[in-house]
C-alpha cells in the first residue's frame, strides 16, 4: 500500500538529511560559550553505544567511557518522567553550564549522545508501522495513525524541549545549532539532531510568535551595536553610517522572540524615495540630506540580514518584506512602489566558468565588435574576462559592459539549481513572491560589489498584487521577469 506522505516526511527526518555550513556564532555568557569556535571533526571508529560499554577510550575520544556514561545519565536525568518541568529545566540548565565551560571535542560527544542514545525506539516504530498498514482503509485506521505518530516522537524531543525552557535556553539551542552546523558533512550521525532542533525551532519561531519592531536613533545602544555586527550586506563603517541609515528618511524593522527579546533574529534597512534606487551609492552617503517624506511614493529596501546562523532553514524573509509593508503604508499613503535594491553575490563566480558559453549567444555582428573593441578578431573568454577588469569607469553600452549586463541578465532569468533560482539572494525575494525588475550599471563600487558581480545590481520589484502570479511562474520554472530584462537578454 502507498505509505502517507507525512510517514514518508518523519522516516525521512530520521534518516541522511543534507544541511548547509554556518559561520560560527556568539553565545550568552552563562549558557554558551563566549566565542564558539570551528573544530575539524575527527572520525569517530566507535559509537557512543559502544563506548559506552568500554573501559579505555581511544586516543581521539575527548570523553573517557565514564565520563561519558556520567554525562548520558545527566541528559536522562533532565526527561526523567518522574520529574517535573521546574525540575527537569534545572537540571537541563545544569548541562547547558557544563557545556559552556567544555572543550570543543567535548561538545562533540554531547551532540553524539543526544543524536545516538535519544532516537525514537526502533522496534515501537516498527511494531506501530505494521499495525498503520493493516488498519488501512479501516474504521481503526486513525487510531493506528495516532499510536504510529506517537512511536516517532523521540526522547530527543522532550530533551531539546526542556532546554528551551529554562532562561537563555532558547539562545543556548540556537547557539547550540550554529556550532553544529559546519561539522555536518563530516559526522553523519550528528543529522537526527539536526533536523530535531529544525523542526522545533520551525515551530518555536513560527512568525506568528514574533513581533515586529522598528529600530531606531533612540532605541537602547546595546540594540543599535548588533545592526553594526550583524549587518550583511553593506558594512556599517561606524556611528556615522548608522546614524544616516536611521535618519528621518529611513526605517529599519526587525522580528524579535519574545524568549530572545534583545537579539534580532532578522532586520530590513528601508529608504523612503521618489523613485527606484539604482545606485547604493547615495543611500550610503552619510553627508546626504534627508529626503522629503512628503514626496515619497517608494520604499527601496536596500539591506536584509538575518543574524543567527543557527536558525538556518527557518524562514522569516516572506513575512518580514509583507509585514513592513503593512506598516509603512498604515504610516505613508502615498507609498505605491515597495522594490530591493540587491547585490548579485553569484554572478562573477558563474561568470568565470560560463563566458565561453555567453560568447556563443552573440551574433557574429556582435561579436565582432567586441573583438575589435577588444583588439582581437575572434574574442576569447579570457581576454573578455580580462576586459572585464577594467570596466570600472566604462559606459554599460561599451561592448564588453553591454555583454557584462546580457549575461547578467541571462544569469538572473535562467540559471536553476536543484530546482530553484541559482543565485542565493534572487532565490530568497523571488521564493517571496518578487519580479526581477531591473539591472543597474555601476551601482555598487565597493571592493565588495564588485568581487561579486563587477558592480552590479538588481531591483526586486515587489507588487502586492502579483506575488501569487509570481509564485505560480516560479513553480512553473519559470523566472518572473520585467519587459528590460527580456529586452537586455541575448
Amino acid at each position: 500500500m502507498m505509505t502517507p506522505e507525512w510517514l514518508s516526511r518523519s522516516v525521512s527526518s530520521l534518516r541522511h538529511m543534507p544541511r548547509q555550513n554556518l559561520d560560527q556564532v556568539a553565545g550568552s555568557a552563562d549558557t554558551a560559550p563566549a566565542t564558539i569556535k570551528k573544530v575539524a571533526i575527527v572520525k569517530v571508529a566507535r559509537t557512543t553505544r559502544e563506548r559506552l560499554k568500554a573501559t579505555l577510550r581511544h586516543q581521539q575520544e575527548a570523553l573517557s567511557p565514564r565520563v561519558l556514561r556520567r554525562t548520558l545519565t545527566e541528559l536522562q536525568a533532565v526527561v526523567d518522567p518522574r520529574v517535573g518541568e521546574l525540575e527537569g529545566s534545572r537540571r537541563a540548565r545544569a548541562v547547558a553550564n557544563w557545556y559552556s565551560k567544555a572543550s570543543a571535542e567535548q561538545r562533540r560527544d554531547a551532540w553524539l549522545l543526544m543524536s545516538e542514545q535519544f532516537a525514537p525506539d526502533a522496534t515501537k516504530v516498527n511494531a506501530a508501522r505494521e499495525q498503520y498498514e493493516a488498519a488501512l482503509g479501516t474504521p481503526e485506521e486513525g487510531q493506528a495513525e495516532i499510536r504510529l505518530r506517537r512511536a516517532f516522537e523521540s526522547p530527543r524531543t522532550r530533551l531539546l524541549q526542556r532546554f528551551a525552557a529554562f532562561p537563555d535556553g532558547m539562545r543556548f539551542l540556537v547557539d547550540l545549532r550554529a556550532e553544529l552546523l559546519p561539522h555536518l558533512k563530516s559526522e553523519k550521525r550528528l543529522l537526527a539532531l539536526d533536523a530535531e532542533l529544525e523542526t522545533l525551532f520551525s515551530t518555536w519561531f513560527d512568525v506568528g510568535f514574533l513581533e515586529l519592531r522598528r529600530i531606531s536613533w533612540d532605541s537602547p545602544a546595546s540594540l543599535i551595536e548588533r545592526l553594526i555586527k550583524y549587518e550583511a550586506v553593506h558594512d556599517i563603517k561606524g556611528w556615522a553610517d548608522l546614524k544616516n541609515r536611521l535618519d528621518s528618511d529611513r526605517r529599519c524593522y526587525g522580528f524579535f522572540h519574545p524568549r530572545m527579546p534583545d537579539e534580532p533574529l532578522i532586520f530590513v534597512e528601508v529608504a523612503l524615495m521618489d523613485e527606484i534606487a539604482d545606485s547604493i551609492t547615495p543611500l550610503l552617503d552619510e553627508s546626504a540630506a534627508p529626503a522629503d517624506l512628503t514626496k515619497a511614493t517608494t520604499a527601496i529596501f536596500y539591506s536584509i540580514s538575518s543574524t543567527q546562523p543557527g536558525l538556518r532553514g527557518v524562514s522569516f524573509g516572506d513575512s518580514l518584506i509583507k509585514r513592513v509593508v503593512e506598516t509603512l503604508k498604515d504610516g505613508f499613503p502615498k507609498l505605491k512602489v515597495f522594490a530591493t535594491l540587491s547585490p548579485i553575490p553569484g554572478f562573477r563566480g558563474w561568470l568565470a566558468k560560463n563566458a565561453a558559453a555567453m560568447l556563443q549567444k552573440l551574433s557574429d555582428s556582435e561579436r565582432a565588435e567586441l573583438g575589435k573593441a577588444l583588439g582581437e578578431k575572434a574574442p576569447t573568454p579570457g581576454r573578455f574576462l580580462e576586459a572585464a577588469e577594467l570596466m570600472r569607469e566604462a559606459s554599460g553600452a561599451d561592448p564588453a559592459a553591454r555583454l557584462l549586463r546580457q549575461s547578467a541578465a541571462y544569469y538572473l532569468a535562467h540559471e536553476w539549481q536543484d530546482g530553484k533560482p541559482l543565485d542565493a539572494v534572487a532565490r530568497f525575494h523571488l521564493g517571496n513572491g518578487a519580479l526581477v525588475q531591473r539591472l543597474n550599471w555601476a551601482a555598487d563600487p565597493s571592493g565588495k560589489g564588485w568581487k561579486q558581480s563587477y558592480g552590479m545590481m538588481v531591483n526586486y520589484l515587489y507588487d502586492l498584487k502579483r506575488f501569487d502570479k509570481h509564485r505560480t511562474q516560479l513553480a512553473r520554472c519559470k523566472i518572473p521577469v520585467s519587459r528590460e530584462i527580456e529586452n537586455l537578454e541575448f
